[in-house]
């Protein structure tokens, strides 16, 4: 792989604008005012923040959720006067639910941007990572696929709770409802649906369950009846299904239909009006996990709510609906980066990546530690389980107990 041409120089300030920096700093020297001591600060230049997200292909309810929220945060912080007095913008692009697309955009901003949010789609978030990696641009990914993680590369940050959280979360809800056989469903073409299964595999044995069938479909499959069949024919006690985008919909739909007695639980990625909408009344009493977020209004008055709420509010008043689990990745995201850049002083991409490093900040996924061994930041104290009342998002009553303490220990 040839050397990676320098991404930006002067404390921040991009190659293409480099001849008018100078004349800016050579003014100020003349002033005496010292220029060049701010950090990584460029006056009146804006911050330029890249967003890559999915707004046509299979995952585009998901992208474009991320993109309503992150566009709230921008507009939020402008209103506020910026970060370090400068004008924040989003330089966006489609990854159109591809990898190689999500590569052919990242390549097209590269160079034009100080930070980057995105993917949600797994695997054009791993596509892109090694590219961010050796640009040193500071990646926050919306995607909760392992691996970008494991290990750490020094510039990837993960915004959602990794696979791995989900999948221990579940288990120790089975733990406390005494389920101990469970079937596993999950979709073989999707990083985060192999990740969510093969960590529920490995965490299992842990809390005494078992899993008793084990099926993986692909992100076309339109009948799961087979699936169900196997199901009815076992003695799992729980169906936990893996998946995101349109399957969680046809699978929940075709398993309301089924009539079967066993349980189905699915995760944060069905966690959204997304799901609820096309399943409608099918949906009532399923269990399905998400964020901290997601819940906000069953929290009690404290930091944690307050900083759902102002997001919350705000995004319903304007698209009609609350923010789902893929706005509250969009939002968290674009705080950690508001706040690791104020930190910094600046952009310059070293700077923020040590700030992100020693973060310790409350947002609408639950409140991030990231550290130089960490770059999840999370833990899975901030996933809810929920079933569906009244089509609406209800944390069980172990999840009430369990997101109290978390949230007064915070």
């Amino acid at each position: 792989m040839p050397e990676a041409v320098p991404r930006k120089d002067l404390q921040g300030v991009h190659v293409r604008r480099l001849l008018p920096a100078l004349a800016c700093l050579a003014l100020v020297a003349a002033c005496g005012s010292g220029g060049g001591s701010g950090g990584g600060s460029a006056g009146d230049d804006p911050i330029r923040i890249g967003l890559i997200v999915s707004l046509t292909g299979n995952y585009t309810p998901l992208g474009s959720e991320d993109k309503k929220a992150v566009e709230l945060a921008v507009e939020q912080v402008n209103a506020q006067g910026g970060l370090l007095g400068r004008r924040v913008e989003l330089v966006q692009r489609d990854d159109k639910t591809a990898p190689d697309q999500g590569v052919v955009a990242f390549n097209q901003i590269k160079d034009d941007i100080d930070a980057l949010i995105g993917p949600v789609f797994s695997n054009s978030a791993l596509a892109i990572e090694p590219l961010a990696e050796r640009e040193k641009l500071p990646y926050l990914s919306l995607a909760p696929v392992q691996e970008q993680v494991e290990p750490i590369r020094p510039h990837v940050f993960v915004v959602p709770a990794l696979s791995s959280m989900y999948a221990e979360r579940y288990l120790q809800y089975m733990r406390a409802e005494g389920i101990t056989r469970i079937a596993v469903a999950y979709d073989s073409k999707s990083a985060y649906s192999v990740s969510g299964h093969e960590w529920t595999v490995r965490l299992a044995p842990r809390y005494g369950v078992r899993i008793v069938v084990d099926e993986p479909y692909e992100t076309t499959t339109a009948d799961f009846s087979p699936l169900f069949t196997h199901v009815a024919g076992s003695d799992a006690e729980a169906l936990v299904f893996w998946g995101s985008g349109a399957p969680g919909v046809t699978a929940g739909k075709q398993y309301a239909a089924a009539g079967l007695d066993v349980p189905l639980f699915l995760t944060g990625s069905q966690a959204s009006s997304l799901w609820l909408e096309p399943m409608g009344a099918a949906a009532e009493g399923m269990t399905v996990q998400s964020a901290i977020g997601v819940v906000g209004d069953h929290l009690p008055a404290g930091r944690q709510k307050d900083v759902i709420d102002q997001m919350a509010g705000p995004f319903e008043q304007r698209h009609g609906y609350p923010p789902p689990q893929f706005a509250q990745d969009g939002y968290s995201a674009s705080l950690l980066l508001f706040e690791a850049i104020r930190k910094a002083g600046g952009t310059d991409s070293a700077k923020v990546r040590q700030a992100l490093e020693t973060m310790d900040l409350v947002t609408p996924n639950g409140r991030f530690r990231y550290s130089a061994t960490d770059h999840s930041g999370l833990s899975p104290d901030f996933i809810s389980v929920n079933t569906v009342e009244n089509g609406k998002f209800v944390p069980t009553e172990w999840a009430m107990e369990q997101l109290a303490k978390t949230v007064s220990a915070g």
